[in-house]
């Protein structure tokens, strides 16, 4: 069986959409099947980071209605381990059915290794939807102390909520930044409360490879493409050093 993983942040801006596209794309450029969901009812960017945006649209409604099938999911045209079915733009989060989307997710557990759901910004009905059959909760933060607050709070209601294991990912670091707010990585991980799962640094390439339609993973082999890998592969069990910036 395959696990479900829900990326939240609880504030927008802390770059949890690339992140899981960044992640997502390791996973299938290691062999692994990878499906993705776009949450952010309503709205959508994910199919932008994962360098999907030309490709055609299936929104996971269209699998909990029975009008299509996982194997509709559209495949990812240079990583064909990668799928996604992207967010419905005509419902809203309230109106959707929770145990549609509960049996969704474990059909997607029996024909996939990983199921990475990316999460809407905030803590309302699509949160709640996203993280409510994961087997795993990955909390992104940054290093101010509004992602701070804003990922222990998101992280409280999931522990509410009854989810699967949480972890933290520090993302967007930068050194000089961190300077400034004599702040360090493990002052993040107490301001949030979670054990870490990896460091991911402020990285250009991240929209520079969303702006050129290239997967980050096939785009560079540094900076948060390599922790985005090392992040995979901690995900996968396997015992990674974390990234030194």
């Amino acid at each position: 069986m395959g696990q479900v993983a829900a990326i939240i942040s609880g504030k927008g801006g802390t770059g949890k959409t690339s992140l899981t596209a960044g992640i997502a794309g390791c996973l299938a450029a290691e062999g692994q099947q990878v499906l993705c969901i776009d949450c952010d009812v309503g709205l959508r960017n994910l199919d932008i980071a994962l360098a999907m945006a030309d490709e055609a649209a299936v929104p996971f409604t269209a699998v909990m209605d029975g009008d299509c099938t996982l194997d509709d999911a559209v495949i990812h045209p240079e990583l064909p381990r990668l799928s996604l079915l992207t967010a419905p733009v005509t419902r809203q989060a309230e109106e959707l059915d929770a145990a549609a989307f509960g049996r969704l997710l474990e059909e997607a557990r029996r024909r996939y290794d990983w199921c990475l759901i990316d999460a809407p910004a905030g803590v309302g009905a699509g949160f709640r939807l996203a993280t409510a059959f994961a087997d795993r909760v990955l909390v992104v933060s940054a290093a101010d102390p509004a992602s701070m607050r804003d990922a222990a709070r998101a992280a409280d209601l999931v522990e509410l909520q009854g989810s699967g294991e949480l972890q933290l990912i520090v993302n967007r670091v930068s050194p000089a930044f961190y300077r400034q707010l004599r702040m360090t990585v493990d002052d993040v991980m107490d301001g949030v409360g979670l054990p870490l799962l990896g460091i991911v640094p402020e990285d250009p390439s991240v929209p520079l490879a969303a702006a050129a339609g290239r997967p980050l993973v096939l785009y560079t082999g540094r900076g948060a493409a390599v922790a985005c890998l090392h992040v995979a592969r901690r995900l996968r069990g396997q015992r990674v050093p974390l990234m030194r910036l």
